[in-house]
């Protein structure tokens, strides 16, 4: 990533990259060049992993929603699918859709947001799950990044 590219006059989709999967290829690109790919039908960009005596427990739930299953790495992010499974405006999920890429001062930075969900209206969210009690420095910086990128792409 070079300096941000003032895209579409906001130097904040410049600053991100995206990382994703697209007809199985990986492609990473400019935060605001990606208008059109549809997050709901992508890939997860990283597995789901299962050790045992993990405190969390990772799986695959089957959404109606989407037709096929939806991964999920705690029993806390499963019962969120769960409800946006059921809710009537969502019609696309996927989960671990992309890396969004970043550069907090000399550091490289990297987050995967545990979904992605596409609403009636067309409209995006963004969605990341995690006990207020889990989340530290290091993942609050992580979700005021995502926050920023996704508010300057609305």
């Amino acid at each position: 990533m070079g300096e941000p590219l003032r895209a579409y006059g906001d130097p904040v989709l410049g600053a991100f990259d995206l990382d994703f999967f697209d007809s199985g290829r990986r492609r990473r690109t400019a935060l605001g060049s990606e208008w059109g790919v549809r997050f709901e039908d992508v890939a997860p960009v990283r597995g789901f992993r299962w050790n045992k005596g993990d405190r969390s427990f990772a799986g695959w739930y089957y959404a109606v929603t989407t037709g096929g299953h939806v991964g999920y790495e705690s029993w806390l992010e499963r019962d969120r699918l769960i409800l946006l499974d059921f809710a009537p405006d969502v019609v696309g999920i996927a989960s671990q859709p992309f890396w969004l890429h970043w550069r907090e001062e000399a550091e490289k930075r990297r987050h995967a947001p545990d979904y992605f969900v596409r609403l009636t209206d067309g409209r995006a969210r963004v969605v990341d799950v995690r006990a207020e009690d889990d989340v530290d420095e290091r993942t609050a910086e992580a979700f005021a990044a995502t926050e920023r990128a996704c508010s300057a792409v609305g």
